[in-house]
């Protein structure tokens, strides 16, 4: 009763007020938040506005709050801050047994060393203080908010590895956008260390990773309180949370394990960590923001909490488990550096999507109180593709909200945003704006502010990094203090968290923010100098001394180069924010705010049609997407308008296109609104188009789709080598192929054998019904069956030669324990009763999946149905369904299978007899025991 009391009066006024209220657990943000200023905090920090995140009724979903890059520290004694520790979704399971809800009026517990229970309720009290609140609203109102009134859950799965996908976020994220949620695995996060059901192993590691602003920090956060509140996990003892930017500041120390834990936790001083008195769960956030050395192939081996070594060395053997082997770990990431750790020290890879379709809507109701301008942003914003689809990005909802609220609200004057330039551009301008504190009187012009910040957003961009540090502010000539009260710019735009005193880490809330602010540099304030001269030196201290002028126009081309050459697309986004900048609506936007330096008179056309030359040179359709995204920004649709009309008339099959008719036709068909889950090849091939031409053209395409019909369409092995690409793709969305009625022969099955090997393959379907399939294409696919990674659940090898020699190498993949196959077809495939020995042999396998065998059409005799027979009476046949149309069976087949319907356990569900030379004896004697033995369909 004591921690209730000490708890409630910890918690501010604002907060309590909130607690008590009889509103929904999610509070909505209010319709002016846009205006309002930061929290300020001791040591002149202040906590971002961005407390923003709508609710929604649908369970797997989405936080309010963005991620941590959207809060800030709270500052608490000895000068210990609270990290944006926060995503992940929430269950109103248990993962594990609940405390009782009255435990805090338990008498202490005595432990080993004279600790009691009130040592762990002090430290889960510490932390629930550290992580209840969340601050909105101006400096001088002070408004708290609880965590868990605003928080809603993410939309978490669970992934089969720690693939690496090394596209630009926007772009993954532009590719979540097309998945359904049928192809994921849903984790509640509070469940994140328990056991999925059919799973037996134990987690110890998990890696939960997800793009910039996706929620992953919120998660954690919500999980902390949680526990902290004596909701969820209570077989954990101990939650230290540990965020990597934290950590980056004391990289030069030496000290143990239970060192570093008293530098963070004062109050585990006189606690046994290493002891099995605790559970423990260290909290690793932001692997990508981490500046050790994590050498895992270090000989370092420290087993003892009490060792001293580097701090990179105390984590690399956390991870590992060489310390405190019982402790569970979680450790968040932007994708790009998810594979920093190996992937045999990780149990569970989980991911974090953010907004679904319907949260999207959620949110902009939730957060904006006239339902009216709700309807109308939420509207407007699905008028546009590229818009649309950033919403699934929490801080994108924010950003958007801010914007579209502001300008429909109060009837501003100007075109609403409809690309992404229009709307960071308004941002930046409404942030400018805000109004400074009344007793500040700040030194600095918005023009010489934005160029600091833009400088070092494009140098940082330029190195790869999303946070920085106060020497990296310095080189950009910003002050600090200025940088932390500076208008609704710094605060908003930009934060700053401090670390055990040790020194300040930086970042913009968002990737996105910080492109846009280079892009802003690199247009206005570089006189048009060649920033992509490449030299030896930094890029950016070169270019600023060698100041060498070029024309906008071809500042452009050598963007646009540079991206294109990028592996990972890592100036995608910078190239689309800097050619929507030249836009002339763009630059009367900013006219006030930033005067032109210089600038050189400018032809929008010229850069046009040099990304237009691209997109025809570029063989990849795939990179040319986002060269189609800076046509959008430029206002030029007319090579989509065009593919449009195309598709409208359907005159598509019958037109010879240009490549960069092809490249359009891939942007139009992925950027539709009209889902592409089933991509059907015979409304793209025609006299002009073959099929191979048109699979390799629309191969990005087949990458998004779930479900690839190729049925009869004269695709060859030729058109096999891409649709191989298609199956290794990172990540695999294609779960159905249909290449039915198509000559591929055995090279080309032996391709797709391939692909069905390959880790990142998840196909659940193949049909390869009369495509000249022999033993020679059976074999490449029994051994893709006993791949570990094959996930293949239904094989339709109908109508092809396979003979007993290709039912004797399917049966040896059958047997094996990695086959996972459930349906298979061989109707038409010239299987004896010979054969049947061996598929008998592999179906009675320990485990067999396989739930429908039809063999249709095949001249099994009364010789292969006893052996069938045979095979329904054994427990290890779990067979439902068996087509025998066609098979020649008489009587005696028929008795035999009768006999095996009696037996127990027989599973048969469904059994064909149609075309066998049955009398009518045997007919009625199964039709007789049709409803006594659990036979649902007889056919005859």
């Amino acid at each position: 009763m004591e921690d209730k009391q000490t708890l409630k009066q910890d918690i501010s006024p604002e907060c309590r007020e909130r607690s008590n209220s009889a509103e929904p657990s999610c509070v909505s943000m209010k319709s002016d938040r846009s205006m309002e200023q930061p929290v300020q905090l001791e040591g002149g920090h202040t906590s971002t506005d961005l407390s923003d995140r709508s609710n929604s009724p649908v369970s797997s979903c989405v936080s309010m709050k963005s991620d941590r890059s959207m809060e800030q520290p709270v500052q608490l004694e000895r000068g210990h801050t609270s990290t944006d520790l926060s995503d992940r979704s929430n269950s109103p399971e248990s993962s594990c047994v609940s405390m009782k809800s009255d435990r805090s009026m338990e008498q202490p517990v005595q432990f080993e060393g004279g600790h009691t229970s009130t040592d762990l309720s002090t430290f889960r009290l510490n932390l629930l203080k550290k992580f209840q609140c969340l601050c909105e609203g101006t400096a001088t109102q002070g408004n708290p908010t609880l965590l868990n009134e605003i928080y809603t859950e993410l939309y978490i799965t669970e992934s089969e590895s720690g693939e690496i996908n090394n596209e630009h976020e926007v772009r993954q994220i532009e590719t979540h956008s097309r998945r359904t949620a049928t192809e994921d695995t849903p984790i509640k996060y509070n469940n994140i260390f328990r056991p999925l059901p059919r799973q037996d192993k134990a987690i110890r590691t998990v890696l939960t990773k997800g793009v910039a602003g996706i929620g992953k920090t919120v998660s954690v956060q919500k999980f902390i309180v949680d526990w902290a509140e004596g909701k969820e996990n209570q077989d954990v003892q101990l939650i230290f949370p540990l965020p990597f930017r934290e950590l980056n500041l004391m990289k030069d120390k030496t000290l143990s394990l239970s060192d570093l834990l008293y530098n963070f936790f004062p109050e585990t001083k006189q606690m046994e960590i290493s002891s099995d008195e605790y559970k423990v769960l260290f909290i690793f956030d932001g692997l990508d923001e981490c500046r050790l050395s994590l050498d895992f192939q270090s000989n370092v081996r420290l087993c003892d909490v009490s060792e001293s070594a580097s701090v990179d060395e105390l984590l690399m053997n956390l991870i590992v488990g060489n310390l405190l082997p019982s402790a569970l770990i979680w450790i968040t990431s932007r994708p790009a550096a998810a594979d920093l750790v190996p992937s045999e020290c990780v149990h569970r890879v989980t991911e974090v999507r953010g907004f679904s379709e319907p949260q999207k809507e959620e949110y902009f109701r939730k957060s904006i109180s006239d339902q009216s301008l709700a309807d109308t942003i939420i509207s407007h914003l699905k008028s546009s593709r590229s818009l649309h689809i950033m919403c699934h990005i929490p801080v994108f909802c924010w950003i958007s909200a801010t914007v579209l609220e502001k300008m429909l609200s109060e009837a501003e004057s100007g075109e609403i945003p409809k690309t992404l330039t229009q709307m960071y551009t308004h941002f930046l301008i409404i942030q400018t704006n805000i109004k400074h504190e009344k007793d500040y009187e700040t030194k600095v012009k918005d023009k010489d502010m934005i160029l600091r910040l833009g400088k070092l957003a494009f140098e940082q961009l330029v190195k790869g990094n999303l946070i920085f540090y106060e020497e990296d502010m310095r080189e950009c000539g910003i002050d600090e203090t200025e940088a932390s009260v500076y208008s609704g710019l710094c605060t908003q735009i930009f934060r700053q968290e401090s670390g055990l005193n040790q020194g300040k880490v930086f970042c913009f809330v968002h990737l996105t923010i910080q492109e846009h602010l280079a892009a802003l540099y690199a247009h206005f304030f570089t006189n048009n100098i060649n920033l992509f001269e490449k030299t030896k030196e930094s890029l950016l201290s070169e270019i600023l001394n060698l100041r060498k002028y070029v024309s906008l126009s071809e500042m452009h081309r050598k963007a646009v180069d540079e991206a294109l050459q990028s592996k990972n697309g890592h100036l995608d986004l910078f190239l689309r924010f800097l050619v929507g900048l030249s836009l002339e609506s763009n630059q009367t936007l900013l006219r006030e705010l930033l005067t032109r330096t210089g600038r050189c008179s400018y032809n929008k056309e010229e850069t046009v049609q040099y990304i237009k030359q691209k997109i025809t040179e570029n063989r990849s359709p795939e990179r040319s997407i986002n060269l189609f995204h800076c046509l959008n920004e430029l206002g030029d649709d007319s090579l989509m308008q065009e593919i449009q009309d195309y598709l409208t008339s359907k005159k598509i099959r019958e037109t010879k296109l240009s490549s960069s008719q092809w490249s359009a036709l891939v942007y139009v068909l992925l950027t539709s609104e009209q889902e592409m889950d089933v991509f059907v090849l015979k409304k793209f091939i025609g006299s002009q188009n073959t099929a191979d031409e048109v699979i390799l053209k629309l191969l990005p395409v087949i990458k998004e789709s779930r479900s690839v019909q190729l049925y009869d369409c004269g695709v060859t092995d030729k058109g096999c080598v891409d649709l191989t690409s298609a199956l290794r793709s990172n990540p695999s969305h294609l779960r159905e192929l249909n290449l039915s009625k198509n000559n591929l022969g055995d090279s080309g099955v032996k391709l797709l054998s391939d692909g069905l090997k390959d880790t990142y393959c998840k196909l659940e379907t193949l049909q390869l019904s009369d495509c000249r399939v022999t033993d020679e294409g059976c074999a490449a696919l029994a051994s893709a069956l006993r791949s570990n990674s094959s996930h293949l659940k239904e094989l339709n090898l109908a109508i092809n030669k396979l003979q007993v020699t290709g039912v004797n190498l399917l049966s040896d993949g059958l047997k094996d324990s990695h086959c996972k196959l459930k349906k298979l077809r061989l109707s038409y495939c010239g299987v004896t009763g010979e054969a049947c020995a061996a598929l008998t042999s592999a179906l009675r396998s320990n485990p067999s999946h396989l739930r429908e065998l039809d063999l249709n059409g095949n001249k099994l005799g009364d010789s292969g149905v006893k052996l069938l027979s045979d095979l329904l009476r054994d427990p290890h046949c779990k067979l439902e369904t068996l087509g025998l149309y066609n098979c020649g069976v008489t009587g005696e087949g028929c008795a035999a299978l009768a006999s095996a319907l009696r037996s127990n356990p027989s599973h048969l569900r469904e059994l064909n007899l149609k075309g066998n030379n049955l009398r009518d004896s045997d007919v009625k004697l199964l039709s007789d025991m049709k409803d006594d033995y659990g036979l649902q369909t007889l056919l005859f």
